[in-house]
């Protein structure tokens, strides 16, 4: 009875172990055109995809969205398994992520860049600001630094010399006009914008509020070239899978660079 016993344990424990190496190969295999699922932000990105899925299912392959309203689950999602990719962030989120939490992520290719403008309800020209007023930028850590070097461009501060994209209010060198700078969660700062004389706001939560780029905006990055592309990212395992080369094709297509110069006319710009 007790060889029994233990035989069975070690059939149990041997299919145990069969099961947790099935799940662990199941998320490092090479993805399948037949089941792709994309995780995505909502607003641009989600509406782009929609695109892309047409394009795709004319050639048989079939993807699936997963619209996320955050920037840290859809990296989480795809370090588990849950998505197949994930197309939302910059590069230096991205880095700063796997740095922090140890992904083993790849850029597969870039597709489109969101120029972080400078808005202001109260003032039409950023050389209209006075000695201090509030200006507002995001407060997670790329995107506050992004912020932060948008003022310095339009010549309002100066950051330290060698600041990473960590930086905060408090790696500010010079501050000529004593502007108080708030820090703010990024989604809210359009609802905040009354309440300070300018704001950088990151373009996604800018559309959202009804605010564009060329109309709107009292400064922005450039909408050529500009330095903070979005990328699509998969699993470091998947970077060369064939399925993945087609995507790129239908997300750099004419098809969906027509398609972004109408629906959002300036306001998100080409990478590639």
């Amino acid at each position: 009875m007790k060889k029994w016993r233990k035989s069975l344990a070690s059939i149990l424990a041997g299919a145990t172990l069969l099961v947790l190496a099935a799940c662990g190969s199941d998320k490092d295999a090479a993805l399948s055109k037949e089941d792709i699922v994309i995780g995505v932000t909502g607003g641009p990105h989600q509406q782009i995809a929609e695109k892309v899925k047409k394009l795709a299912e004319k050639d048989g392959i079939h993807i699936t969205l997963k619209t996320f309203d955050d920037y840290n689950t859809p990296n989480t999602a795809l370090n588990d398994g849950d998505i197949s990719a994930n197309n939302y962030q910059t590069i230096p989120f991205l880095e700063a992520q796997e740095k922090d939490k140890g992904y083993k992520f790849a850029i597969a290719f870039k597709t489109v860049a969101f120029p972080m403008g400078i808005y202001s309800e109260q003032l039409k020209s950023i050389k209209d600001l006075k000695k201090g007023d509030k200006i507002a930028v995001p407060n997670d850590p790329s995107n506050e630094y992004r912020g932060l070097k948008l003022f310095e461009a339009a010549g309002v501060l100066k950051l330290k010399d060698g600041v990473e994209e960590k930086a905060t209010k408090k790696d500010v060198a010079e501050n000529p006009l004593d502007l108080e700078i708030i820090e703010l969660e990024a989604s809210q700062i359009p609802a905040q914008l009354k309440e300070v004389q300018a704001a950088a706001i990151n373009t996604n939560y800018a559309m959202g509020a009804g605010l564009t780029i060329n109309k709107d905006a009292i400064f922005h990055e450039p909408t050529k070239n500009n330095p903070y592309p979005n990328v699509f990212v998969v699993r470091e395992s998947n970077k060369d899978d064939e399925v993945v080369k087609q995507l790129k094709k239908y997300y750099q297509s004419d098809e969906i660079k027509d398609f972004i110069a109408k629906e959002f006319k300036g306001s998100v710009a080409t990478a590639f």
